[in-house]
């Protein structure tokens, strides 16, 4: 396949410009895969570099599973509504109002946790661990907290639709796409 099939092939993939493909392609010496990952680390440092910037716009978008039994609704705000209209956010909204239905997260980011959930997870684990050496409890304790808030907290979980990133790293990935921050206001799961 040549350069131009395979930067063809990672821009239809991932969204991301031309130049970046290719210069990911560079970096990977041709390897779709190595590229992909070198584009998600450097989709990680472009949101860090928008983080500080105002929102303004945004989208709602639902997802009600067949049947009628659960529901995900999503906020997924943005800078402009220039990218909040454009066809993939909202399909991005949408997908991840889909990931709240199927997994029913609990917190947007861990920022959210309740000292009060955190600290009865954290009695159970310690009930749990207890038969355990002493020396190594505590990190088996925070262990499994940390697992338990994996499960829990939306942006730290593996996307539905592809497990090998998380919902945080879509985000990026979409900052990446659209040059603007891009971030979860609000969330909610129904179900009956």
């Amino acid at each position: 396949m040549s350069s131009t099939e395979l930067i063809k092939q990672l821009r239809d993939e991932t969204g991301v410009s031309i130049m970046q493909c290719k210069r990911a392609l560079e970096e990977a010496n041709g390897d779709l895969e190595q590229a992909k990952v070198a584009l998600r680390k450097i989709s990680a440092q472009v949101a860090a570099k928008k983080a500080d910037r105002e929102l303004g716009s945004g989208a709602v978008q639902t997802y009600v599973h067949s049947g009628n039994a659960v529901a995900g609704v999503i906020v997924l705000a943005c800078e402009t509504d220039f990218v909040s209209k454009n066809e993939e956010f909202t399909k991005l909204a949408y997908d991840i109002a889909m990931h709240v239905a199927a997994t029913a997260p609990e917190f947007v980011s861990r920022a959210q946790v309740t000292d009060d959930a955190t600290a009865a997870a954290r009695g159970v684990f310690e009930k749990e661990a207890a038969d355990k050496p002493e020396e190594m409890r505590e990190k088996i304790v925070q262990g499994k907290l940390d697992s338990f808030l994996k499960e829990k907290v939306l942006l730290e979980q593996p996307f539905v639709k592809n497990p090998d990133v998380t919902v945080q790293g879509l985000l990026d990935e979409a900052m990446q796409k659209f040059g603007e921050r891009i971030e979860i206001a609000e969330m909610a799961r129904f179900a009956v």
